[in-house]
């Protein structure tokens, strides 16, 4: 009996499906979410109609696409992951030939009714076609470099089309997050020593560049580097945001101000306050035990990705399973750095709490990855 046969003879079928998914994923996904449609309500003073209901809908259709990718049999996600892959390089080609600007930036493209940002779904589609890649490969070669050279193409494609929209947070979220999937799959410590290496001489290249025609970063990105550094040497410009963010957090105390009690919020303070800083928003109306426990929320979802990983003997549904979990652990570490000053601000959203529709419903589909690697993993 071949592998496949095995696979498909011991796992569930029909809607006995529904009994093995990972019900106590779902509970947290639905659990933070709640969280942010209740931030969502608070920002916008009351009124829910104004972000939080858009955001409801776009929640419940993002559910329904995770139960119907969840009950799509796992081989069938491995066999289409190199469709997936091109079809969001294609977007992203899109985007740079007819994607249309906002805030100042080129990131989303318009397909009839609906406005996509592929970089949210290239986020996906490349832990999928790593994952499927590193499936194919016998793992003996996993460290020759040769068949290190190909993933490490498949990452720095769609991050060249990211950079240049231009979309720094996200450029970095596919980088890490490919990285991470090549050293779950068993690729040589050495070969991630040497692009360590590599990102420090960069990081010079970057400084040293600063105001030649070669420089490497936009000079918006270059004041965002100088506001981290030195937050204060321009407290009511390039520092304002994170200026403000720290004030609310420090305001909430420990127990916070109270729901819908936040001044910071209230007086419009500051910035971006329903998408890339409403973790301030959080933690001045509930405090640290509010950002605690949703942090608490958040690891538990990387508690039971990495468990489900771990006891998957099918090795393209274990690193998918893996990919996405640092995917959404990048997500809430890059966001939550960023407004408390420990990162320069690169605008990555708070996982299904900041507002936005493409984000949550590609997260959730993602989610449908580790639920459908769960449900059909051979027992």
């Amino acid at each position: 009996m071949s592998y496949l046969e095995y696979q498909v003879k011991y796992t569930p079928t029909g809607f006995r499906k529904l009994l093995f998914l990972n019900w106590p994923v779902i509970l947290l996904l639905t659990a933070i979410s709640c969280i942010g449609f209740l931030m969502l309500f608070s920002v916008a003073g009351g009124d829910i109609d104004r972000w939080a209901t858009p955001q409801i809908k776009r929640f419940g259709i993002g559910m329904a696409l995770m139960m119907i990718v969840a009950l799509v049999p796992i081989y069938f996600w491995r066999n289409v992951a190199a469709v997936g892959y091109i079809v969001s390089i294609l977007l992203l080609v899109a985007v740079d030939l007819i994607g249309f600007e906002r805030n100042g930036a080129q990131r989303w493209v318009q397909l009839g009714p609906v406005q996509l940002q592929p970089s949210e779904l290239a986020k996906i589609t490349v832990v999928m076609m790593l994952a499927a890649y590193y499936d194919w490969l016998p793992v003996k070669k996993t460290s020759r470099p040769l068949w290190v050279l190909l993933p490490v193409l498949i990452i720095l494609l769609p991050t060249f089309f990211v950079l240049k929209q231009p979309d720094l947070g996200t450029s970095l979220l596919l980088m890490m997050g490919g990285g991470a999937i090549m050293f779950f799959a068993g690729v040589h410590w050495a070969y991630f020593m040497t692009v360590i290496s590599a990102g420090i001489g960069l990081i010079f290249a970057v400084f040293k560049t600063r105001g030649t025609d070669l420089q490497f970063l936009a000079d918006y990105q270059y004041r965002r580097i100088d506001t981290f550094l030195d937050p204060s040497r321009d407290p009511l410009g390039d520092g304002y945001n994170i200026a403000q963010a720290k004030i609310a957090l420090g305001s909430g105390g420990f127990t916070g101000r109270g729901f819908m009690q936040g001044t910071q919020s209230r007086l419009n303070f500051l910035p971006e306050k329903h998408t890339d800083f409403i973790f301030t928003i959080l933690a001045e109306e509930f405090g640290f035990l509010g950002s605690f426990g949703l942090l608490c929320l958040y690891g538990l979802v990387l508690f039971f990705c990495i468990t489900s990983a771990l006891q998957n003997r099918d090795r393209f549904a274990s690193l998918v399973t893996l990919g996405v979990g640092t995917t959404f652990f990048l997500f809430f570490a890059i966001n939550m750095s960023m407004v408390m000053g420990l990162a320069p601000v690169v605008g990555v959203p708070l996982p299904l709490v900041s507002y936005g529709g493409t984000a949550m419903m590609i997260l959730l589909m993602a989610f449908g990855l580790v639920q459908s690697a769960h449900v059909h993993r051979p027992r």
